[in-house]
């Protein structure tokens, strides 16, 4: 049972080998072919950029290809397409690895058939060349090639899995972020995270407000309508004080409910995005239009849920701060980056102040997510506000 994991993982890295040997043939292909197409288009620069850009995007293309392989076969991190930082050098320096793995493999092969062979032939009796009788196995000579024979095999498994390493490394090195970048990325977590805890803090003493400021004292405000209809010896007033506060009650709903989907809105899960949209436009009365251009399938519940609330956001800033007349929401998915665009834009008199509470939160949702927010709010110019979620 202990030989079972290691059987498993040694045949996983000699696959991973053996495909990448073939592929480094398909890859040697497209360099030479894109080395003679720009050499062929030098005197045309205008058709030499444009194919430039295709065979950057057919390099890219390889390159993720093959940070899948490696991340299946040997492990490590899958390197997305927007993190590639020079697909041609990993290319031009991976190529010679997988055609010397491809070497090594063949002569593996070459070399374990040969051992079939002269185990057959001595064990009966014969030649491993037909019909040449001064080839015949003999067992001082299949022991004289075995010590050998084993050595060059453990070099042989020893070169291959040096290579899985280096293929493994060289992903790192060229397709996926620098030291630079790492540490950069680790600096902006940790900002992200502690934004996220302010954010969170913030939220909650926010719902605090509302419960106390309004939910709270409507439920007073009942308590003393109901008591007064009670102790009133008039019929007459009492009906009129119990119909106060049966309207009472229907406000204390609307904010209970508003409180509600302040911290999560149900429709999400059970109407989607859009229905949950257009809910929200329902209560403005600014003249609205809402574009949704989103896939069959759903974008996964963190991604709806940040674009939600940052239509929530914009809306109700658009309704009481900005003076506006009408509103405009799009939310656009880009299937060449897999992401989800969000942007409501005004057109009040803008001067949004992009540090304060409610869009500072947003934005710190979206850093955690890798996402981009962007404000866009001159003096008299209306407002913007927009997001790019990635969706993956």
């Amino acid at each position: 049972m202990r030989l079972l994991p290691f059987v498993t993982a040694a045949a996983r890295i000699g696959a991973g080998l053996a495909l990448g040997a073939l592929s480094a043939l398909a890859e040697l292909g497209y360099l030479v072919l894109a080395g003679l197409l720009h050499l062929s288009l030098l005197l045309w620069p205008s058709a030499r950029q444009r194919s430039a850009e295709r065979l950057e995007k057919g390099a890219r293309r390889l390159s993720r290809l093959e940070g899948r392989r490696v991340a299946r076969f040997f492990g490590g991190g899958e390197v997305e397409d927007d993190r590639q930082r020079r697909p041609w050098m990993y290319l031009l320096v991976r190529v010679p690895v997988g055609l010397a793995v491809g070497v090594i493999l063949l002569l593996l092969v070459y070399g374990v058939l040969t051992a079939v062979a002269s185990v057959g032939a001595w064990i009966t009796g014969g030649s491993i060349f037909t019909g040449n009788p001064a080839g015949r196995v003999t067992t001082e000579s299949l022991l004289a090639l075995s010590l050998p024979g084993l050595v060059l095999l453990y070099l042989a498994l020893q070169g291959l899995y040096a290579l899985s390493i280096v293929e493994r490394r060289l992903v790192r090195e060229f397709l996926g972020l620098s030291p630079e970048e790492l540490r950069q990325r680790i600096q902006s977590l940790t900002e992200t995270r502690a934004g996220i805890v302010q954010a969170v803090d913030a939220e909650r003493r926010r719902i605090e407000r509302d419960l106390h400021d309004g939910v709270q004292q409507r439920l007073v405000a009942l308590g003393l309508l109901i008591g007064r209809a009670r102790r009133g010896g008039d019929a007459a007033r009492a009906e009129t004080l119990l119909a106060q506060a049966h309207q009472e009650c229907q406000e204390i709903l609307n904010d209970l409910r508003e409180v509600a989907w302040r911290v999560y809105p149900t429709a999400l899960d059970n109407l989607g995005l859009p229905e949950a949209i257009a809910r929200v436009v329902e209560g403005s009365p600014l003249r609205t239009t809402v574009s949704c251009q989103l896939p069959p399938e759903r974008p996964p519940a963190r991604v709806e849920a940040a674009a939600y609330f940052i239509v929530c956001e914009a809306v109700t800033n658009a309704t009481k701060h900005a003076n506006a007349a009408t509103l405009d929401v799009r939310l656009t998915h880009l299937a060449s980056t897999g992401t989800l665009l969000v942007e409501v834009a005004d057109d009040g008199v803008g001067g949004a102040d992009p540090d304060g509470g409610g869009l500072s939160g947003l934005a710190q949702r979206v850093a955690a997510m890798d996402g981009e927010f962007r404000v866009r709010s001159p003096l008299g110019g209306g407002t913007l506000i927009g997001a790019s979620l990635p969706c993956a």
